[in-house]
């Protein structure tokens, strides 16, 4: 037996890397919630989620005052019992932003524990489907941003080896959207991708129009385009576009994701880890998308989310996004355009503890 004896939970905030808009919000600060797991045989394991502004405290108090008496003295090798364990505890809240992101903080821990027990990386433990990964860039593409940077930033990250750009939509006129697409598009040629992102500010109508004007420039996919419970809208999109409609950072479940793999509403999947409740919901959401013909494209987290992409069969991209360099000091591997995941043991992230405890907010 390898009991949960420990459980340490710390807030930290983090300042964006870059200035990063969309079409609905700015991104105030990453309040990254870590928690660390210790076993009665000497294991210790780190997960983490993270909110990008508000809530963080919130995420913090559940995971301190209702799920840590849930999962101390639970086996820290049944994960899937300790998360079904942590999922009925919190019937009122479920499912809920907050109750997720608290799971998704002690379930990467249990999984950073597996790992290191196997002395196993993460990768490879989820399924070891690929070596390493496409990464594309999303820094350079914020709705703030003018159009002779999105084309200068779309440059630099062809001429880094990566393999494309993510450029935010929702400008008051589709004009305006196509403009902007069409110099990049001219920059960086028919061989370079770009991936479109509206963050939910369109209706169903809009999305529909904006998606004609998209077409014609070879669009990899286009990504959250309507509020996240509107299926039927999705749905609608699907049919009236060539372009693959990704759909995931604002989804909760794997239900939510099976219903709109069902429907035909997502040609893309793109899963957050800390929002659906952690590894183990993730992997179901990943598998059911792979029964669906369906490739997965991870939502931030990319430190993380290198290693399930790689993981699974399905697994397309890895979205650059850099964060937590200033609490870490691992570094992902890239080169020809490529990611690769850790090799180390467990999740592969080495925590800097003494700038984690100078950022230390709670």
């Amino acid at each position: 037996m390898s009991r949960i004896s420990g459980l340490e939970c710390a807030l930290v905030d983090l300042a964006p890397e870059t200035t990063r808009t969309d079409a609905v919000q700015s991104f105030l600060k990453q309040e990254t919630i870590l928690v660390t797991l210790s076993t009665d045989d000497g294991l210790t394991g780190t997960g983490y989620s993270y909110t990008i502004g508000t809530g963080g405290r919130a995420v913090a108090e559940m995971v301190r005052g209702y799920l840590a008496p849930v999962v101390l003295g639970a086996d820290a090798r049944a994960v899937e019992a300790v998360w079904t364990r942590m999922l009925s505890a919190t019937r009122a809240t479920t499912v809920g932003v907050i109750t997720s992101l608290a799971m998704a903080a002690i379930d990467t821990a249990l999984w950073d524990i597996r790992g290191r027990r196997g002395a196993e990386p993460l990768w490879r433990m989820a399924g070891g489907a690929h070596p390493r990964l496409p990464v594309y860039d999303t820094e350079g593409g914020w709705l703030h941003l003018p159009t002779e940077d999105l084309v200068s930033g779309a440059r630099k990250s062809r001429a880094a080896g990566l393999r494309g750009v993510k450029v935010k939509v929702g400008k008051p006129s589709v004009a305006e959207d196509a403009e902007r697409l069409t110099a990049v598009r001219e920059a960086v040629g028919t061989e370079f991708e770009i991936m479109v992102d509206a963050n939910q500010a369109f209706t169903t109508a809009e999305a529909v129009r904006r998606a004609r004007a998209y077409e014609p420039l070879g669009i990899a996919w286009f990504e959250e385009p309507l509020p996240a419970d509107d299926i039927a809208g999705h749905v609608r999109l699907a049919r009236s576009t060539s372009i693959p409609v990704a759909v995931g950072e604002s989804i909760y479940t794997a239900m939510r994701f099976g219903a709109y793999l069902a429907a035909g509403a997502a040609g893309i999947v793109q899963a957050d880890v800390a929002r659906v409740g952690g590894i183990t919901p993730w992997l179901k959401i990943a598998h059911t998308a792979e029964a669906f013909n369906v490739g997965v494209s991870p939502h931030f987290l990319m430190e993380l989310h290198v290693s399930l992409a790689a993981a699974v069969p399905n697994g397309m991209y890895v979205e650059y996004i850099p964060q937590l360099g200033a609490i870490t000091r691992s570094r992902l591997a890239i080169a020809d355009g490529l990611m690769s995941p850790p090799e180390a043991a467990g999740l592969g992230i080495e925590w800097n503890w003494d700038a984690i405890a100078d950022r230390r907010v709670a």
